[in-house]
């Protein structure tokens, strides 16, 4: 049976992509991958253009709100950031909760290559992650 996997973050627009595009690679057809915020800020263009550097395309994603997902059982809801867990609402679902906090790269100031740079930092961390928790968990 397909795993269903949620991804949540603040506003929907940068780590949980990143982290959707990856899940979506690694897991293939093992597991159905949504990812949402408590807010919706859209799809990050610097997100877009990072995944892009590493063959992933996320520029159809779309920046989703938690309760567009209210009926949905998930296997898994994967918080990616501390803003999102101690925002979020009760879920009645039996889904595994797992947490971890990636630094959020919207806020990363410096030059444009400076910000590229910890967009890349973010990247590797949840491409990482990704990868660990498809191999443990599908």
């Amino acid at each position: 049976m397909t795993k269903k996997i949620l991804v949540l973050c603040t506003g929907n627009s940068c780590r949980s992509q990143i982290a959707e595009g990856y899940l979506r690679y690694f897991a293939r057809q093992e597991a159905e991958i949504f990812s949402a915020g408590v807010e919706t800020h859209g799809v990050n263009p610097m997100a877009v253009k990072t995944m892009k550097e590493d063959g992933i395309d996320i520029s159809n994603h779309t920046s989703n709100n938690i309760d567009e997902y209210r009926n949905i059982d998930f296997d898994y809801v994967i918080t990616v950031c501390d803003n999102a867990k101690e925002r979020c609402p009760y879920f009645p679902t039996n889904a595994q909760k797992i947490h971890y906090n990636f630094p959020d790269p919207a806020k990363a100031i410096g030059t444009d290559e400076e910000i590229a740079e910890e967009f890349r930092n973010v990247r590797q961390q949840i491409k990482d992650y990704c990868h660990s928790f498809v191999l443990k968990n599908l």
